[in-house]
């Protein structure tokens, strides 16, 4: 009765849920043949859809060489972030693997078999990964290792001392996404401080802590007593300060993603930010953070996905969330001035035209026929859930 109440209350997901899966992902997603892919890189492909999700899906929308391309650069920063998030390595080890780690993508039999993470299997198998890497065109492999090891130096440094300021946020992720352009740096930083921010009690039962200093001192004496039930009021306050800091990156996102002309690169890059302006709306004043894991719904997630190839229809996505948000924003919230002043600006970006101003406004008749499908096959849907649990295999399927 649980599901049968989740469909009913978005009838819409429904829907698109069974778009998604009749063929809608064609367009964002095509399939990848592994049969036609040499034995590397099959095995690189089976391990970017074990270690990603919405990432595995639009990299594999990409053009031929450079979908490789991305997919290799997608494992080798996935192999440097799992030694970051390894919080059994001492960091007497860490630090100097996280130094020389651009190196290890010249040596064929480097691996690392001592990592307790989910996501060990690239370490572990690193000689494939490398391999792929060195058989990539040598400009690929110089961006590849030039960002790699910017990335290592400087998740070294915040490893070695605490997120103090804002600045120091940003300096943070500007080490982890290692972008130099200022556009693209904001891309990076708001995914990344999306994740921040979703990751909280996560990365706080790991023993990370991520959230500036300068923000979260002013609700709690210590980051981890914002998840103590008597402090979620406070705990609240300051995740809507951080959201509002995130959202400063938006206007950025759309004038980046205006410029873009390939139709596959501009899908590479606008999924993940609409994921992350539906999450954002999804954490936004929800005390959930603190007690467990807030995702958005698969529905949503396919419907984003299909959603997203044009920079009108993001305008559009971008300017329904942010609505979101703003229907939620607390009156006696500390940074409630900000959160409109920042919303304010991302609306005179995107306010939606033409037909996509109604996106979402489904005919009440295909509502209807939804709500009727759920009542009648709910027990069919909820396998047609647990199908799209991975887009990508759900793409593949």
């Amino acid at each position: 009765m649980e599901l049968l109440k989740k469909w009913l209350g978005h009838p819409e997901d429904i829907y698109n849920l069974l778009r998604f899966k009749m063929g809608g992902y064609r367009a964002v997603m095509p399939r990848v043949d592994p049969d036609s892919l040499e034995c590397g890189l099959r095995t690189c492909y089976r391990y970017l859809n074990q270690t990603s999700r919405s990432f595995a899906a639009v990299i594999q929308a990409l053009d031929g060489e450079l979908r490789h391309a991305v997919c290799i650069f997608y494992l080798v920063l996935r192999a440097l972030d799992t030694i970051e998030d390894d919080m059994t390595i001492s960091l007497d080890v860490k630090v100097p693997m996280l130094h020389e780690f651009h190196s290890y993508l010249y040596q064929p039999e480097w691996k690392y078999m001592e990592s307790k993470e989910k996501d060990r299997q690239v370490l572990e198998d690193f000689p494939t990964i490398s391999m792929e890497f060195r058989n990539l065109s040598k400009v690929y492999q110089d961006v590849i290792s030039d960002i790699c090891h910017k990335m290592g130096v400087g998740m070294a440094e915040f490893l070695e001392k605490k997120v103090d300021s804002q600045h120091e946020w940003d300096k943070l992720e500007d080490a982890i996404v290692g972008q130099d352009t200022e556009l693209a740096n904001s891309m990076g930083l708001f995914l990344q401080k999306t994740n921040i921010i979703r990751d909280y009690l996560e990365d706080q039962m790991e023993g990370r802590e991520f959230w500036p200093r300068e923000v979260w001192s002013r609700y709690a004496k210590k980051l981890s007593d914002l998840a103590k039930p008597e402090n979620i009021d406070m705990a609240v306050q300051c995740l809507n300060e951080l959201i509002t800091n995130a959202l400063h990156h938006v206007p950025d996102v759309l004038t980046y993603l205006s410029r873009l002309k390939n139709q596959t690169v501009f899908n590479f890059c606008a999924i993940p930010q609409v994921m992350a302006i539906a999450t954002l709306a999804a954490c936004y004043n929800n005390k959930q953070v603190f007690r467990g894991v807030v995702k958005i719904r698969k529905g949503q997630a396919v419907t984003l996905m299909m959603d997203a190839t044009n920079i009108q229809a993001v305008k559009a996505i971008m300017y329904q969330y942010v609505e979101e948000i703003f229907q939620k924003i607390p009156s006696t919230d500390p940074s409630s001035n900000k959160t409109r002043q920042i919303i304010a600006s991302i609306r005179a970006m995107s306010l939606p035209s033409g037909p996509m101003a109604s996106r979402h406004h489904y005919s009440p008749i295909y509502l209807s026929c939804a709500m009727l499908l759920a009542a009648l096959s709910w027990q069919y849907l909820s396998t047609i859930s647990k199908a799209t649990e991975d887009y990508v295999q759900a793409g593949e399927n």
